[in-house]
């Protein structure tokens, strides 16, 4: 028998009237503080396996990637980055754990369940599934770590590899290296090779937290223009130089990528039922039924259509919270 089928349903998540910038979908746990996700991720580890030894882990897990992101970890600089920041990562993070959640509460016999090792390894995986956007001490090739923006997952593959030993988890640092992957597009998805299936099933739940957490942010629009679009720009995805020299224009302006989300949510959702094997569904084992991503995500879809049709980015007026790269290095790019 499986922990998920001795396990009592979450109780459905409840209305949100007004949510706060800086929290979850569930406006419940503030995205912005690694303390307060990892209270929540550790309450699901708990309520899943009951082994307090194994949840002290995610006690550091989380500390280590708050220092990690804050420029207090040997050999790393503060993250520079104004879109990819710690607040993704912990949103993410938490996403992850309700999709293994989920997961494992919706188990019956014939399929793997995943255990305490496999939601560990899933944690540090989506912890740092965005390091490698972080600069080394000593980086003289970039002034920003938006500039590896196309080959971030590779460099954060060597983080984790260095990583996971130190924490006793060595046996997953190959792995972890690859699952990381399925949140990028240096690899084509179906190219990943990992020999356990759970590995891949790690890779398509992380994969999918990483969108539907950024997509459902309170903030996502308003990031995309103001965050997102400078890192496109140092990064060489807002315009593209081709083979035969040429350039080709992506992202004319922050405007341009508002006016584009919704071509790109079309995409998201997409590789989320086709790549992913809609792997967002656990969220309603989590929930009791409901699914607060998929929800607020639909909510900002419909509302960058409705921009969109009107072309005025004006009516995005909400303000994110500050991180470490907007309180250090405001974007200046237009």
């Amino acid at each position: 028998m499986s922990s998920g089928s001795r396990l009592k349903k979450r109780p459905k998540a409840a209305g949100v009237k007004y949510r706060r910038n800086d929290f979850d979908v569930t406006n419940a746990v503030n995205t912005t503080e690694p303390r307060s996700v990892a209270r929540e991720v550790r309450r699901v580890f708990l309520d899943l396996y009951g082994s307090e030894e194994s949840a002290n882990r995610i006690d550091q897990f989380f500390a280590d990637a708050g220092n990690l992101y804050r420029g207090r970890y040997p050999g790393y600089l503060a993250c520079d980055t104004w879109y990819h920041d710690l607040q993704h990562v912990l949103d993410v993070t938490l996403a992850m754990a309700r999709l293994m959640d989920g997961y494992e509460r919706s188990w019956i016999g014939g399929r793997t369940e995943l255990g305490e090792d496999m939601f560990l390894l899933g944690v540090v995986c989506a912890l740092l599934h965005d390091s490698g956007y972080l600069r080394r001490y000593g980086d003289r090739r970039h002034a920003n770590g938006a500039e590896y923006t196309l080959t971030h997952i590779s460099r954060g593959s060597r983080l984790i590899r260095e990583y996971l030993p130190w924490v006793g988890m060595a046996d997953f640092a190959a792995p972890a290296a690859k699952i990381i992957h399925f949140t990028g597009y240096e690899v084509p998805i179906s190219q990943i090779r990992v020999q356990d299936p759970r590995f891949r099933l790690l890779g398509y739940m992380l994969g999918t937290a990483d969108l539907i957490a950024q997509m459902s942010d309170r903030c996502y629009l308003e990031k995309c223009r103001d965050r997102l679009y400078p890192e496109f720009v140092l990064g060489g995805v807002a315009r593209r130089r081709l083979d035969d020299g040429s350039e080709m224009v992506v992202f004319s302006s922050a405007k341009d990528l508002v006016m584009k989300t919704p071509n790109f949510s079309r995409g998201a959702l997409h590789r989320l039922d086709a790549e992913f094997g809609a792997q967002y569904r656990y969220a309603e084992a989590c929930f009791g039924g409901d699914n607060p991503y998929l929800e607020e995500l639909n909510r900002n879809v419909s509302f960058a259509k409705l921009i969109a049709s009107k072309g005025d980015v004006r009516l995005l007026r909400r303000r994110p919270p500050g991180n470490v790269a907007s309180d250090l290095f405001p974007p200046t790019l237009n």
